[in-house]
């Protein structure tokens, strides 16, 4: 029985490729030369670190906002006003703003890897 030649196998070899990076492309060359896509990637840091500001500040305005209400309808309570306002406010103020300051420093570094192409 005489073989197909549509059925044959054939291998095919080569001198094996190497992926190297262009040498004239760097995300940091973009960002200097202020072209379109250096500014979408400056753009997208400023976006992050404004997403960042933004929860941050709706959650002081939940935390904070309602204070003077609950004072005001609390008549005879001022031991409770100091003690609230001395001591209650400010650990939660104290975690809002460690969390700020680690996301606002991990947009840096996400940015600085990208940037960097690391």
């Amino acid at each position: 029985m005489a073989q197909d030649p549509a059925d044959r196998r054939v291998v095919v070899t080569g001198p094996p490729r190497r992926t190297r990076r262009l040498s004239g492309y760097r995300p940091r060359t973009e960002i200097d030369e202020q072209t379109t896509l250096g500014h979408t990637y400056v753009r997208s840091l400023i976006r992050s670190q404004l997403r960042a500001a933004l929860t941050v500040f709706a959650v002081l305005v939940l935390l904070v906002g309602p204070l003077p209400l609950v004072f005001t309808f609390m008549n005879d309570s001022t031991n409770l006003e100091w003690l609230v306002l001395g001591f209650c406010v400010y650990p939660p103020l104290v975690l809002l703003a460690r969390w700020y300051v680690r996301r606002a420093d991990r947009n840096e570094r996400d940015f600085v890897r990208l940037v960097e192409d690391r």
